[in-house]
């Protein structure tokens, strides 16, 4: 929190909300620059020092990463930290789950990547997101109750009670990461 002599841009595709949330938390505290995803072009990016980009996860694919993994060649003197926000737990075999999913191997060894998790309302989702939620939804009724765990049943629950599990907090790695 005290003098950042870095020049960071924080850069965020959020879809309902909360990845939007946790970027203008990082950017306000370490005075960065806050930007869309879908304004950020890779030479915009040169007068960096550190990149944060945030995106939301959609099926354990982070939305917007393509912005560090199509452009890693020009991107890959920088700091670059990548944070996913979703609902499930942060788990270390969900976190290594994303982190396959997302990235090659020469990217996993020089990014930072960190998990928070965000909020749900299934009535504010779009038709396509409640679909695949409402197949979801199907899919877990179908196991025995004896089977659910307590995140599954959670999560069941979530879909008349909305849930949000953003907090200011959980990016304090995130922060101690940008200042190292």
């Amino acid at each position: 929190m005290g003098e950042q002599s870095k020049k960071v841009a924080v850069i965020y595709k959020s879809k309902y909300g909360s990845t939007k949330q946790y970027a203008q938390w990082i950017a306000r505290r370490v005075q960065g620059d806050l930007l869309e995803n879908f304004r950020v072009k890779v030479d915009d990016l040169q007068d960096y020092d550190t990149i944060v980009l945030g995106g939301s996860l959609h099926a354990v694919g982070i939305k917007g990463v393509e912005l560090i993994t199509d452009n890693f060649r020009e991107l890959k003197n920088k700091q670059i930290i990548v944070f996913a926000v979703g609902c499930s737990p942060v788990t270390e075999e969900a976190i290594n789950h994303i982190i396959n999913h997302n990235f090659t191997e020469e990217i996993k060894e020089r990014i930072n990547f960190f998990y928070l998790r965000g909020a749900f309302n299934y009535k504010k989702l779009n038709l396509i997101d409640k679909l695949l939620m409402l197949a979801l939804k199907f899919k877990i009724k179908m196991q025995k109750k004896g089977e659910l765990d307590e995140d599954t049943k959670a999560l069941l629950d979530s879909y008349d009670n909305p849930v949000d599990f953003t907090d200011e907090e959980a990016i304090a790695p995130i922060i101690e990461s940008i200042n190292k």
